[in-house]
C-alpha cells in the first residue's frame, strides 16, 4: 500500500498564507467578540512573545490588545508591556513588527491608561 506523502504546512507557501489569514481572523474575533479578556490577553501574550521577529501576527497580537482595552478599559500589565516592547520593535525596524502595533498602543493608552 502507498504511503500518503505528507508536507509541513511551511512547504506550501499559499497553505502557510491560508493559516496565517485564519489565525488573524481567529485572533481579532477574539479580541472583538469574547467576554473572557483574560482568555484573549493569554493568547496575546502567547502569540506576541512566542513567534519569530518578523512574523505579520506579532503587530496584530498587539493591536488586539489595544480592541481588548477599548472594550473593557484594562488590560493587565504584562499585557500592556507586550504593547510597549512590540510598539518600540516597530518604530526600530518595521520589517521586525509591523504598524499594527503602534495602534495598539495608542489604543491602550487611550482607552486603558495607567491608573496611579
Amino acid at each position: 500500500m502507498a504511503q500518503a506523502e505528507t508536507q509541513p504546512p511551511d512547504s506550501d507557501p499559499h497553505l502557510a498564507d491560508e493559516l496565517k489569514n485564519e489565525a488573524a481572523d481567529w485572533l481579532v474575533g477574539l479580541a472583538l467578540r469574547c467576554d473572557d479578556r483574560g482568555y484573549v490577553e493569554r493568547w496575546c501574550l502567547r502569540i506576541g512573545n512566542g513567534l519569530p521577529p518578523g512574523h505579520p501576527l506579532l503587530g496584530l497580537s498587539a493591536l488586539c490588545v489595544g480592541h481588548l482595552s477599548r472594550r473593557f478599559g484594562v488590560v493587565s500589565d504584562e499585557a500592556r508591556a507586550l504593547v510597549e516592547e512590540l510598539a518600540a520593535r516597530c518604530e526600530r525596524d518595521p520589517s521586525d513588527v509591523d504598524g499594527n502595533a503602534l495602534s495598539g498602543l495608542e489604543d491602550v493608552h487611550s482607552y486603558a491608561p495607567r491608573r496611579p
